[in-house]
């Protein structure tokens, strides 16, 4: 089991025709529950940003409006990933097992990535390339 986990929230978009990542959040997770809380309260509050509640006091009235059919919706792709208890068994599976996890979501302007990996396996793979053996 895996004890440790680095976990990151970057936005990517196109400025000047280049792809820029913006760091959004870094945790260091001493646990693995608390390195799935974390990227479910960051998945929740990006989506809180893109989609505030309607009645929220610092909007002023009919400031928000849906958004047209096709177009990608990114709160609901973070909102149903944050309730949906089966993928989040697989993220600890995952993660357990020493494997990345990368969650990925966006519209026509940005990219949202989360990602987490164990440091204990990063540090194996760090150790593995200094002796010189093939990491996969």
């Amino acid at each position: 089991m895996h004890d440790e986990f680095l976990c990151h929230v970057t936005a990517y978009g196109v400025c000047d025709g280049r792809r820029i990542g913006v760091p959004l959040g870094t945790y260091r997770a001493p646990t693995l529950a608390l390195a799935l809380w974390w990227l479910r309260d960051r998945a929740s509050w990006i989506a809180e940003r893109l989609d505030p509640r309607p009645e929220a006091e610092h909007l002023p009235p009919g400031a928000l409006v849906p958004v047209p059919d096709g177009v990608p919706d990114v709160p609901a792709v973070l909102r149903a990933w944050c309730g949906d208890a089966v993928r989040q068994e697989e993220v600890a599976e995952a993660l357990a097992a020493g494997r990345l996890v990368r969650l990925a979501t966006g519209d026509e302007t940005t990219e949202y990535e989360l990602l987490a990996e164990s440091v204990d396996a990063l540090r194996m793979q760090r150790a593995a390339r200094a002796l010189g053996v093939p990491v996969a």
